[in-house]
């Protein structure tokens, strides 16, 4: 019997993340795999219905088992709880892989925030003998200190520390973003890296109906509403642009940890034209992007971010609408590079309010335009089957199939 091998993912379905297309794909392809995850919960951080908080809960994906790890309700709100299931799922993992962990010969880790996830698999890597391959949606220890945590030699010496040792036991260390590569490989100069972006969960067949939104030009974020988010800065610059342009509405879906406070400046400042739709299933963001004019990005001005290319970027490219880009670095890059939109200081509000204006004041032609640009840039980098078959010629060099 060959070995199976091994996802270990903090998230997974019926959460919303690319790791579910990759599974799925895997599966129908032949291999034998198994999951270890956390109990579904994310965003809220609460616990999705069907399924309880609780130790040794199994479910089954397309016939593959998945092994549910508990956790601390709320650590959306709490840095505590948050660092709290880095532990947690730390001591359950490695107490899974002690008694599990002959039964697998590759272990790939997906890493979308918490590296500390593949601490347990790199420190039982040596004794079990596993081809460990990891890809890496965020980077340590920048995002710890991007999220808050003060940078002090103490913390520098424990979070880099850690991160080298986890790299340094990887066989093939995969980035959603090339910006990551230098930064990883100051720890592991002689690992083997490649860029592997994400793409779309959601997928346009350009008849979407059934949603309409409520202003004549629309402007719309979706995804989490987190302070990283930036979404304060957004919504002023939208309060300036609402003085010169009527009939003009900034739609805002989806759900997290700023979401409630957001809501409150919007009703205390008397902000018009904002639109609070709540998180919606990704099945209906389609129809939602289609009835958008312009799809809107933003992330907290920060060095990490400048780097990085959040997951909702390849959404939008799929449906083939302008873009309004406020994070720096990186993506702003690629908006401007192949013309798919405006781009703004992301702690700049006359910026913002500029880049608002620059669609409104932009003619049919020009708009139709951008959108054809989007479609193009999503073919050329960050097509999903092309993406998917890359990851399986990685995982089949030395894995076994059923």
């Amino acid at each position: 019997m060959s070995k199976k091998i091994l996802i270990v993912t903090e998230v997974f379905y019926p959460e919303d993340f690319v790791i579910n297309d990759l599974v799925s794909d895997w599966i129908d392809a032949g291999f034998e795999l198994e999951i270890l995850t956390r109990v579904p919960s994310y965003p809220k951080g609460v616990v999705f219905p069907g399924f309880k908080n609780r130790i040794f809960q199994n479910s089954s994906f397309k016939g593959a088992k998945v092994n549910h790890i508990p956790f601390f309700p709320g650590y959306q709100k709490s840095r505590l709880k948050k660092l709290l299931n880095y532990f947690n799922f730390i001591i359950y993992s490695f107490w899974f892989l002690v008694f599990k962990g002959r039964n697998f010969e590759t272990v790939f880790i997906y890493q979308t925030g918490p590296l500390s996830n593949a601490f347990s698999v790199t420190i039982l890597k040596k004794i079990f003998k596993w081809r460990t391959i990891i890809w890496s949606q965020d980077l340590w220890p920048e995002t710890v200190y991007a999220y808050g945590i003060k940078e002090t030699k103490i913390t520098r010496l424990l979070l880099n520390g850690l991160v080298k040792f986890i790299y340094k036991r990887c066989d093939i260390i995969l980035v959603s973003c090339r910006g990551f590569i230098p930064r990883i490989k100051k720890y592991t100069p002689d690992a083997y890296f490649e860029w592997i972006p994400n793409w779309s969960l959601t997928e346009s067949k350009g008849d979407e109906k059934g949603v309409e939104l409520p202003g004549k030009f629309n402007f719309t974020f979706a995804g989490n509403v987190g302070k990283v988010q930036n979404l304060d800065m957004l919504v002023q610059g939208f309060k300036e642009v609402n003085k010169n342009y009527s009939n003009v509405y900034f739609n805002i879906i989806g759900d997290g940890s700023y979401l409630l406070e957001l809501k409150e400046r919007v009703r205390s400042e008397e902000i018009n034209n904002i639109i609070f739709h709540g998180r919606k299933a990704v099945e209906l963001m389609p129809s939602y992007f289609a009835a958008s004019d312009v799809l809107v990005l933003s992330l907290v001005d920060s060095p990490i971010y400048e780097i990085m290319i959040p997951s909702k970027f390849q959404a939008y490219l799929n449906a083939g609408k302008p873009i309004f880009s406020a994070i720096s670095g990186e993506l702003n890059a690629l908006v401007n590079d192949f013309d798919i939109g405006y781009t703004a200081i992301p702690n700049d509000v006359n910026s913002i309010k500029t880049g608002f204006e620059s669609f409104l004041n932009m003619d049919s032609l020009k708009l139709k335009k951008l959108s054809v640009n989007s479609k193009e840039l999503e073919k050329t980098y960050f097509d999903k089957q092309k993406t998917i078959s890359r990851l399986s010629e990685i995982l089949l060099k030395d894995a076994n199939r059923n």
